[in-house]
């Protein structure tokens, strides 16, 4: 089940044309970013969790057989790590293409390491959208990404890249790092 989310984002402008701003990533785009910035800084943003709730059938997965990527879930007093960049607002009609399947620019508050903030978008698939997939125990989430392949590539190498990305931050996510020793574990039972 997909949404192409490409039109109601080019709706939702949420700045000046030729202003530059920043995106926040918090999966992917964390270490595959194949656009052109200005700035790359590690950030975060607080009150939202990195989850693995998201439905990708055109990119980790198909429309039979879908993957899992990550999506953000209100979550206060929680701190999400990720990396931000400062791009130039007509960078966005392309990433509004990489992140059709359901997810819409929202704005958030970014904070930096030197204490600095500043407003920036995220991408933000909501339970609304008709690929949200929603929560389900560990084991049968780590079976779906372990077996998982799309047109990106396997959803197992989206996680353990994230993971890794995650590790390089030096950021704690239970929940992505749980997942990761799960597929791990099933493929050493393999």
């Amino acid at each position: 089940m997909t949404l192409d989310t490409t039109w109601l984002n080019q709706q939702r402008v949420f700045f000046e044309e030729g202003q530059s701003l920043w995106l926040f990533g918090y999966g992917s785009l964390i270490w595959k970013a194949e656009f052109a910035y200005h700035e790359r800084r590690p950030a975060r943003i607080e009150g939202w969790a990195r989850r693995f709730w998201q439905g990708s059938h055109d990119h980790r997965g198909t429309p039979k057989s879908p993957g899992r990527v990550v999506t953000l879930v209100e979550s206060p007093g929680t701190t999400c790590q990720g990396m931000a960049y400062r791009i130039d607002a007509d960078t966005l009609g392309p990433l509004d293409i990489r992140e059709k399947n359901g997810y819409l620019r929202e704005r958030v508050m970014l904070h930096f390491a030197e204490g600095e903030h500043a407003e920036g978008l995220i991408y933000l698939a909501t339970k609304e959208n008709a690929a949200f997939l929603g929560d389900a125990p560990l084991e049968d989430m780590a079976r779906q990404i372990a077996t998982a392949s799309g047109p990106s590539g396997s959803n197992r190498d989206y996680l353990l890249n994230l993971t890794t990305a995650l590790e390089d931050l030096g950021a704690e996510d239970k929940h992505v790092f749980a997942l990761a020793r799960q597929v791990r574990e099933l493929e050493g039972n393999r």
